[in-house]
């Protein structure tokens, strides 16, 4: 899918530019993903808007996040506006991923969910394994 294609390339040439920007002013990059992107179904461009030095927001459901945001005074404009990576016109992150921040905090929660739901969350956890877990290594060979 070429969207897809061009979409991941512009997150990981954004995180290329934050780390620039970072190395050069002693920064840490700071990533914004939650638990549920994060861990659950792994909503996030490897090696784009998934690489970070630090995950503050890693351990919070998307409702503590915004939580979070009220407490601190952040705008309700940019509290209520949808969630999006603004890769393409028009994408949310809600209807990429074919399920409502609701019912994943809920599942995380351990509350039922609708069928619907459940089977968006297998199938994105499913699909997302792999950016979960460090590359593979071949074992060394005895001698080259």
């Amino acid at each position: 899918n070429k969207t897809l294609a061009m979409a991941n390339t512009r997150s990981r040439l954004r995180m290329a530019a934050l780390y620039y920007y970072g190395q050069i002013n002693g920064l840490l990059v700071t990533g914004t993903g939650n638990k549920i992107e994060d861990f659950g179904v792994g909503f996030f461009t490897k090696y784009g808007d998934g690489a970070a030095d630090v995950l503050p927001l890693a351990a919070l459901r998307k409702e503590q996040v915004y939580e979070l945001a009220r407490h601190l005074g952040v705008p309700e404009r940019v509290v209520n506006k949808a969630p999006s990576a603004g890769l393409w016109a028009g994408q949310t992150d809600e209807d990429e991923m074919g399920v409502r921040y609701s019912e994943l905090d809920a599942f995380l929660r351990g509350e039922a969910v609708s069928a619907q739901a459940e089977k968006q969350i297998a199938w994105w956890h499913e699909r997302s394994r792999h950016k979960r877990m460090l590359p593979p290594v071949p074992p060394a060979p005895d001698k080259l």
